[in-house]
C-alpha cells in the first residue's frame, strides 16, 4: 500500500505543471546563471550578509537592541529557507523513484521501497556534505546567542559571498582547473617549510644563542620568510641560520613566481570561455534581436543604423579584423561561422530574434546561412544580400524572405532620379549621416486633401520632398509597372504622374525633416477641417 502511494505521488509530481513551475522558479532564482531574476536575488543576499556581519560585529562592544534581534531573526529565517530550498532543487526525488521503478519493471524484478529511500538519502547527503551546503549551515550558527563561542562561525557568512559573486566563482573555477599544478606546488611548499623549520631550529635555538624557542617558532619563521614578508620579530644571528634564510628567500621568490605563472596561464586559458558565457547570457536577455551575419562594408552600415535606432542586434563574423572592429564599437559579437546551427542558436534565432540579415560579400555563404536559418526557425524574417543576379532566385528558394541587390538598387536609383537634385540631395544626406535628412512613411486618410489626387496634382516637389513609392493594396493599381509584392499589398516604386492616391495608401517620402513634417501637418489639418465641415 505504501509503495503504491509513493509511486502515485511520484508520478503526480512529474505531471503536475504547478509543481514543476514552482520548482523551476526557485531554480531560476537560486542556481540558473542565465536567469533574469537571479542577479537581483544575489544582490539582495550580498547586502543581507554584509548587514548581518556588520550587526554582529557591532554587538561585540555594544548592547544588543530589540530591532537588532528582530533583524537577525529575519536574516536567519532567510538563510534557513535558502538552505532548505537549495536542498530541494538539488535533485528530483520523484524522478529517482520513477527511474528505479521503471528499471525494476524492465528487468522484471521486485520494486523495494527501502532501497529507493536509501538512494534518496545518499543523494541528499551528497548535497549536505558539499562545501557550499556546509558553509550555508555554518553561516546560521552565529545567531545562537547563548553560545557566544559559535560567533567564530561568523567568517562563514562572508564565505557565502562566494556563491553570489560571479567574479569569485570565476576565480575558484580557475583554481579547480589547475588543481594538479597547485597540489604539486603545495606539496613542494610543505617539504620546503618542513626542511627550513628543522634547519633554522637546529641553527637558531636558544642553546646556540638564537631567538627560536621551539619548533612552532621555527615553523612560523619559515612561513613568514618563504612568503617574502619578513616581519623581523625572529632574526637569524648565526652563520648557518643566515645561510638557511638566504636559501629560503630565493626559493620563496621562485615559488611565488611559479604560483603567479600558474594563475595567469589558467586565466588566459579560461578568459575566452568566460567571455563567451557572458556574451551568451547577454544575448539570452535580449528581445526582438536582429542577427547580423557579416560585418563588412554593408554590415557596418547596417549596424550603425541599428545602433542609432537603439535596436538590439548580434553580429556574427569569422573575420577576426571585423570582430575586433565591432568590439571596439561596443557591439555584441560572435567570432564564428554563421552557417553553423549551434552558432545561430547561440545568437538567439529561436529565443528572441526577429530577423536574420545575410550581408556577407559571398553569395554561397549567404545561401548557406539562409538555409540554416530557415531550417532552425521557419517563421523568422530573412533578408539576404545577393551580389549576382543569377543567385537571387537561389536565395529565395533557400528560404529568404527578401532579397537585396545593392548594385542593382544603386543603378536603378541613378537611372530613375537623374536630373532630380532634391532626391539626390536627400540620398546624399542619408548616406553621410545628416540628421535632418530622413525617409518617412505617411498614411493617406479618407478625409485628407490628398485623397483622389494624382501624383502630378499632389506636387510633392513643392515641399522639398521626393516620393520614393506608394504602398497600396488597392486592386486598381494592379497593372502598373515597378510593382513589388509585400505580403497582402504592393509597393509601387517611383509611380507615374497619373498614379491616383486613395484612402489607405502609404506614401514613402525622402527629404528634409522640415518638409516632411510640414506635409504631415497638412494631411492632419485637412482631415480635421473636412471633419468639422461635415453636417452634424
Amino acid at each position: 500500500m505504501l509503495t503504491r502511494l509513493t509511486l502515485y505521488v511520484a508520478y503526480s509530481l512529474k505531471t503536475s505543471t504547478h509543481y514543476q513551475s514552482v520548482k523551476r522558479f526557485f531554480y531560476d532564482l537560486l542556481k540558473n546563471p542565465q536567469s533574469k531574476i537571479k542577479p537581483y536575488f544575489d544582490i539582495f543576499m550580498i547586502l543581507l550578509v554584509i548587514s548581518s556581519v556588520s550587526l554582529l560585529l557591532y554587538e561585540i562592544e555594544h548592547k544588543t537592541s530589540k530591532w537588532a534581534i528582530l533583524f537577525e531573526d529575519f536574516v536567519v529565517t532567510v538563510f534557513i529557507c535558502e538552505y532548505l530550498l537549495r536542498g530541494w532543487i538539488y535533485s528530483d526525488i520523484h524522478n529517482l523513484i520513477i527511474k528505479q521503478h521503471e528499471k525494476t519493471e524492465y528487468l522484471g524484478s521486485t520494486f523495494h521501497l527501502h532501497k529507493v529511500v536509501i538512494l534518496i538519502i545518499n543523494n541528499k547527503i551528497s548535497y549536505l556534505l558539499s562545501p557550499s551546503a556546509i558553509i550555508d549551515l555554518l553561516a546560521i550558527l552565529p545567531s545562537y546567542r547563548p553560545l557566544r563561542i559559535l560567533r567564530i562561525f561568523l567568517i562563514f557568512r562572508l564565505f557565502k559571498l562566494f556563491r553570489y559573486s560571479q567574479s569569485i566563482q570565476m576565480f575558484t573555477g580557475v583554481l579547480k582547473n589547475k588543481r594538479f599544478e597547485l597540489t604539486t606546488l603545495a606539496i613542494f611548499m610543505s617539504f620546503l617549510i618542513f626542511i627550513a623549520s628543522t634547519a633554522i631550529y637546529m641553527f637558531e635555538n636558544q642553546n646556540m644563542g638564537g631567538q627560536v624557542t621551539d619548533l612552532y617558532d621555527a615553523f612560523y619563521w619559515a612561513i613568514v620568510t618563504v612568503s617574502t614578508v619578513g616581519y623581523g620579530d625572529i632574526t637569524p644571528v648565526t652563520t648557518g641560520g643566515r645561510l638557511v634564510t638566504s636559501a629560503l628567500i630565493i626559493t620563496g621568490l621562485g615559488v611565488l613566481a611559479f604560483f603567479t605563472s600558474i594563475i595567469v596561464a589558467a586565466f588566459n586559458e579560461k578568459m575566452s570561455e568566460f567571455q563567451e558565457e557572458r556574451v551568451k547570457a547577454h544575448i539570452e536577455k535580449l528581445t526582438d534581436t536582429t542577427i547580423l551575419c557579416g560585418f563588412g562594408r554593408v554590415g557596418q552600415d547596417i549596424a550603425l543604423q541599428l545602433h542609432a535606432n537603439k535596436h538590439h542586434f548580434v553580429i556574427i563574423d569569422n573575420n577576426e579584423q571585423h570582430i575586433t572592429l565591432a568590439k571596439q564599437q561596443g557591439y555584441v559579437t560572435l567570432f564564428a561561422d554563421a552557417s553553423r546551427n549551434s552558432i545561430l542558436e547561440r545568437a538567439g534565432i529561436n529565443n528572441g530574434a526577429k530577423a536574420v540579415l545575410c550581408t556577407t560579400n559571398n553569395d554561397i555563404t549567404n545561401v548557406y546561412i539562409t538555409l540554416t536559418s530557415r531550417y532552425l526557425n521557419p517563421d523568422i524574417t530573412i533578408i539576404s544580400r545577393a551580389n549576382h543576379e543569377e543567385n537571387a532566385k537561389k536565395m529565395l528558394q533557400a528560404g529568404a524572405s527578401y532579397i537585396v541587390q545593392s548594385f542593382n538598387i544603386a543603378g536603378l536609383l541613378a537611372a530613375e532620379y537623374i536630373g532630380h537634385p532634391v532626391a539626390f540631395e536627400a540620398i546624399h544626406g542619408i548616406l553621410h549621416g545628416q540628421k535632418d535628412i530622413q525617409m518617412e512613411a505617411l498614411n493617406i486618410c479618407g478625409d485628407c486633401y490628398l485623397t483622389g489626387l494624382s501624383i502630378e496634382e499632389a506636387n510633392f516637389n513643392q515641399y522639398k520632398t521626393r516620393l520614393i513609392g506608394v504602398i497600396s493594396k488597392n486592386p486598381i493599381h494592379a497593372k502598373r509597372r515597378n510593382r513589388y509584392k509585400l505580403h497582402n499589398q504592393h509597393f509601387y516604386f517611383n509611380p507615374d504622374p497619373s498614379f491616383i492616391l486613395y484612402e489607405g495608401d502609404i506614401l514613402v517620402l525622402l527629404g528634409r525633416e522640415l518638409g516632411i513634417e510640414y506635409l504631415h501637418d497638412l494631411i492632419i489639418t485637412s482631415r480635421l477641417q473636412k471633419t468639422l465641415e461635415k453636417p452634424l
